[in-house]
Protein backbone atom coordinates (compact mmCIF):
# COMPACT_ATOMS: atom_id res chain seq x y z
CA UNK A 1 0.00 0.00 0.00
CA UNK A 2 1.55 3.43 -0.58
CA UNK A 3 0.98 6.57 0.51
CA UNK A 4 -0.82 7.81 -2.20
CA UNK A 5 -3.71 5.59 -1.97
CA UNK A 6 -4.27 6.67 1.48
CA UNK A 7 -3.08 10.60 0.37
CA UNK A 8 -6.45 10.19 -2.16
CA UNK A 9 -8.76 9.05 0.29
CA UNK A 10 -7.65 11.55 3.08
CA UNK A 11 -8.62 14.29 0.37
CA UNK A 12 -11.95 12.82 -0.33
CA UNK A 13 -12.41 12.28 3.30
CA UNK A 14 -11.29 15.34 4.37
CA UNK A 15 -12.82 17.79 1.80
CA UNK A 16 -16.38 15.97 1.84
CA UNK A 17 -15.56 15.74 6.00
CA UNK A 18 -17.34 12.29 6.49
CA UNK A 19 -16.69 11.51 9.53
CA UNK A 20 -17.80 8.17 9.24
CA UNK A 21 -15.67 7.25 6.78
CA UNK A 22 -12.39 9.03 9.03
CA UNK A 23 -13.08 6.38 11.35
CA UNK A 24 -12.51 3.44 9.25
CA UNK A 25 -9.36 5.34 7.74
CA UNK A 26 -7.62 4.86 11.24
CA UNK A 27 -5.61 2.16 12.57
CA UNK A 28 -6.59 0.55 15.50
CA UNK A 29 -3.49 1.88 16.94
CA UNK A 30 -3.33 5.35 16.00
CA UNK A 31 -1.34 8.57 17.25
CA UNK A 32 -2.32 11.91 17.04
CA UNK A 33 0.33 14.89 18.14
CA UNK A 34 -1.70 17.72 18.50
CA UNK A 35 0.11 21.55 18.55
CA UNK A 36 -1.25 22.57 21.44
CA UNK A 37 -1.13 19.31 23.54
CA UNK A 38 1.92 18.01 24.92
CA UNK A 39 1.33 14.05 24.81
CA UNK A 40 1.00 12.15 21.76
CA UNK A 41 -2.53 10.76 22.07
CA UNK A 42 -3.17 7.34 21.20
CA UNK A 43 -5.62 4.66 20.36
CA UNK A 44 -8.19 5.04 17.11
CA UNK A 45 -10.86 6.98 19.89
CA UNK A 46 -8.80 9.58 20.03
CA UNK A 47 -7.48 10.42 17.50
CA UNK A 48 -10.99 9.93 15.87
CA UNK A 49 -12.22 12.14 18.50
CA UNK A 50 -9.35 15.07 17.56
CA UNK A 51 -9.87 14.90 13.65
CA UNK A 52 -13.91 15.29 13.98
CA UNK A 53 -13.42 17.96 15.75
CA UNK A 54 -10.79 19.51 13.28
CA UNK A 55 -13.62 18.80 10.69
CA UNK A 56 -16.01 20.91 12.71
CA UNK A 57 -13.53 23.75 13.45
CA UNK A 58 -12.84 23.92 9.65
CA UNK A 59 -16.24 23.36 8.44
CA UNK A 60 -17.70 25.94 6.22
CA UNK A 61 -14.16 27.54 6.01
CA UNK A 62 -11.77 28.20 3.88
CA UNK A 63 -9.26 25.49 4.32
CA UNK A 64 -7.63 24.26 1.39
CA UNK A 65 -3.95 22.30 1.09
CA UNK A 66 -1.71 24.73 -0.47
CA UNK A 67 1.07 21.90 -1.42
CA UNK A 68 1.66 18.31 -0.39
CA UNK A 69 5.12 16.24 -0.29
CA UNK A 70 5.10 12.36 -0.65
CA UNK A 71 7.73 10.05 0.46
CA UNK A 72 6.72 6.03 0.35
CA UNK A 73 4.08 6.00 3.11
CA UNK A 74 4.56 9.29 4.52
CA UNK A 75 2.61 12.62 3.33
CA UNK A 76 3.45 16.20 4.23
CA UNK A 77 0.37 18.03 3.92
CA UNK A 78 0.52 22.35 3.99
CA UNK A 79 -2.41 23.74 5.10
CA UNK A 80 -3.97 27.52 4.98
CA UNK A 81 -7.18 28.88 6.84
CA UNK A 82 -8.91 32.11 7.81
CA UNK A 83 -10.92 31.76 10.86
CA UNK A 84 -12.02 34.94 12.99
CA UNK A 85 -10.30 36.89 10.44
CA UNK A 86 -6.93 35.43 11.65
CA UNK A 87 -4.82 33.80 8.65
CA UNK A 88 -3.52 30.17 9.69
CA UNK A 89 -0.83 28.43 8.08
CA UNK A 90 -0.26 24.85 9.20
CA UNK A 91 1.25 21.28 8.08
CA UNK A 92 -0.55 17.57 8.71
CA UNK A 93 2.60 15.02 8.90
CA UNK A 94 0.74 12.07 7.99
CA UNK A 95 1.72 8.29 8.26
CA UNK A 96 -0.04 4.90 6.56
CA UNK A 97 0.63 1.46 7.53
CA UNK A 98 0.70 -1.51 4.72
CA UNK A 99 -3.03 -2.01 5.22
CA UNK A 100 -3.47 1.72 4.25
CA UNK A 101 -4.78 2.95 7.32
CA UNK A 102 -3.14 6.24 9.63
CA UNK A 103 -0.91 5.44 12.61
CA UNK A 104 0.62 8.68 12.46
CA UNK A 105 -1.21 11.87 12.09
CA UNK A 106 1.06 15.09 13.74
CA UNK A 107 -0.30 18.65 12.91
CA UNK A 108 2.04 21.98 13.47
CA UNK A 109 0.45 25.50 13.19
CA UNK A 110 1.49 29.28 12.94
CA UNK A 111 1.34 32.12 14.00
CA UNK A 112 1.08 31.88 17.55
CA UNK A 113 -2.62 33.60 17.81
CA UNK A 114 -3.52 31.08 15.10
CA UNK A 115 -2.57 28.20 18.01
CA UNK A 116 -4.29 29.83 20.71
CA UNK A 117 -7.97 30.36 19.04
CA UNK A 118 -7.79 26.76 17.29
CA UNK A 119 -6.85 25.65 20.97
CA UNK A 120 -10.31 27.10 22.24
CA UNK A 121 -12.61 25.68 19.06
CA UNK A 122 -11.26 22.59 19.47
CA UNK A 123 -11.31 22.35 23.15
CA UNK A 124 -15.04 23.34 23.16
CA UNK A 125 -15.90 20.87 20.30
CA UNK A 126 -13.99 17.74 21.70
CA UNK A 127 -15.75 19.17 24.94
CA UNK A 128 -19.17 18.78 23.20
CA UNK A 129 -17.88 15.43 21.77
CA UNK A 130 -17.13 13.63 25.28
Amino acid sequence: MTAHKGLEDWHRVAEGGDVNALKEMLDDNAVFHSPVVHTPQEGKAIVFMYLASAFQVFKDSDFRYLREVVDGDTAVLEFAVTIDDIDINGVDMIRWNDAGKIEDFKVMVRPLKAVNMLHQQMKAMLEAMG
